[in-house]
């Protein structure tokens, strides 16, 4: 056990809980703590967006799945993932930041009424669950690695929930923004030295990218057939797609100061995220070169486990230090906007109304009361996934939200025909259709991705359920279509 390097993890853990106290004396209302009073400037938009995407599965996911299958096996994260970013700059970011929403749920409610809203919104806070178990499971494993099993990964998870929870309930969205501020700089500097350090211990770059081009692990598309075709385009629209109906994202985009920085500050997080992603993919191709079977072993049996192992057996202190203030900042970043953004998405959207006469100081209350709640429950999901992977948890969490939110959010946006009833139907159809593709059910998963045939499910549901009510209506009443759209 190197106590020098668990001394700086836990001044490092302490230094992130006071700039959390710090940021909670500046709360004044929930608008403070859900979106940081709508004031941030674009690098901080842009250093929020990036780090809660760039998790635990980021630095120990993706690059062990790379390793063993290529750019193909990762379409889902960081492609799909960042892609998200892109599409919610371009496309979203300016006409939600306009509508002055304190959530997305509040966009269901306004476009298509309450009940979609609470549907939406629960939709959106149980797809979380998978994604902060990750963060919490990455906690626990970091924990036993550092103490080298001294403590067990649940005693971890817990130390690192608490580690969390802190300050996300004390500072709100607020102290998330300023810690992932800090945790970005620590992560990319963190990481960049640590590939430089990981190529010259392969003996050069060139060496590394020698492997991967040897093990064809540059190779993007799927087989030409439809089987292939359709799983490959399902893992990429499962988080590009599935991911923008998020609460976590719509608070970066409301939390930016002008509808400009909140278009901008998405798509440069989500570029940033895709190129970045690269660099812990290079250090372990560079940990395959380096420390050849026992690598390829562990990426197969026990991945999480992979750029851990390399750095505590290869690297010196200052790089462990690195690599674990750089490791934590990612998981740290994650889990504390992951456990803000459904704790408010409750509240405002099914908490308010069972109770609407709340005022400002019992939602901040309440808000407070949740994040603790919610922590509790993911912590002991996380405990009772165990053995799971971490992009596994993350990758799944998604498909609820990409059968059931989805469709509604965009044809809300950009089509003034999208009706209630049209949002109603495609959300049965969607959510129906996708069920039925579980293996518990039939075997129509094995031959076609179910969130795919859920997701054109659900257009199709939209299509039908917001335009045969009109087209019968005309049918009774040909000025009845003029009369509306002019309503």
């Amino acid at each position: 056990m190197n106590t020098t390097l668990i001394v700086f993890v836990v001044l490092y853990l302490l230094g992130t809980l006071a700039l959390g106290v710090w940021a909670g004396t500046r709360i004044k209302n929930t608008a403070d703590f859900a979106i940081a009073g709508r004031s941030l400037p674009l690098v901080m938009v842009v250093t929020t967006t990036f780090a809660t995407w760039f998790g635990a599965e980021t630095v120990m996911g993706i690059p062990a799945r790379f390793v063993q299958g290529g750019l193909n096996a990762i379409v889902e994260d960081p492609f799909g993932a960042g892609t998200c970013l892109i599409l919610v700059g371009l496309f979203f970011a300016a006409r939600l930041y306009r509508m002055n929403l304190l959530t997305i749920g509040d966009f269901y409610r306004k476009r298509y009424g309450k009940g979609i809203e609470v549907f939406c919104s629960v939709a959106i806070i149980l797809s979380y669950l998978g994604w902060v178990a990750a963060q919490i499971t990455a906690l626990g494993l970091v924990f036993t690695v550092l103490t080298d099993g001294a403590m067990s990964a649940t005693a971890g998870m817990i130390v690192g929930t608490l580690a969390v929870l802190i300050y996300v309930v004390v500072g709100g969205f607020l102290a998330v923004a300023w810690t992932d501020f800090i945790q970005m700089i620590v992560l990319v500097v963190g990481m960049t030295v640590i590939a430089f350090f990981a190529a010259d211990l392969a003996g050069g770059s060139d060496k590394v990218l020698a492997v991967v081009s040897s093990q064809d692990l540059w190779r993007f598309w799927p087989e030409p057939n439809f089987t292939d075709v359709a799983f490959f385009v399902a893992a990429g629209v499962t988080m590009m797609f599935g991911s923008i109906p998020q609460q976590d994202v719509y608070q970066r985009v409301m939390s930016a100061k002008d509808a400009d920085t909140a278009r901008k500050g998405a798509v440069i997080g989500g570029v940033s995220y895709i190129l970045f992603a690269f660099v812990p993919m290079f250090v372990v191709a560079a940990a395959v070169v380096v420390m050849g079977n026992e690598a390829l072993e562990l990426a197969e049996n026990d991945y999480q486990r992979v750029l851990p192992t390399f750095v505590m057996s290869k690297m010196p202190l200052l790089m462990q230090i690195l690599f674990f203030g750089a490791l934590l900042s990612a998981i740290k970043s994650t889990s504390s906007a992951t456990l803000l953004a459904p704790s408010t998405s409750f509240v405002e959207n099914i908490l308010k109304n069972l109770r609407p006469h709340m005022g400002d100081r019992q939602q901040l209350r309440a808000m407070r009361f949740t994040i603790v709640a919610f922590a509790g429950l993911v912590l002991a999901y996380a405990i009772a996934m165990q053995g799971t992977s971490i992009y596994d948890l993350v990758s799944s969490a998604y498909q609820v939200t990409l059968v059931g939110a989805f469709v509604p959010l965009v044809f809300g946006l950009y089509w003034k025909r999208a009706s209630t009833q049209g949002a109603i139907v495609s959300i049965t159809a969607g959510v129906s259709v996708w069920i039925v593709f579980f293996p518990q059910v039939s075997t129509f998963g094995e031959f076609f991705p179910g969130q795919l045939a859920g997701l054109l499910a659900a257009v199709v549901g939209m299509l039908a359920g917001s335009l045969a009510p009109q087209v019968l209506a005309d049918r009774h009443d040909p000025d009845h279509h003029v009369k509306g759209l002019n309503a």
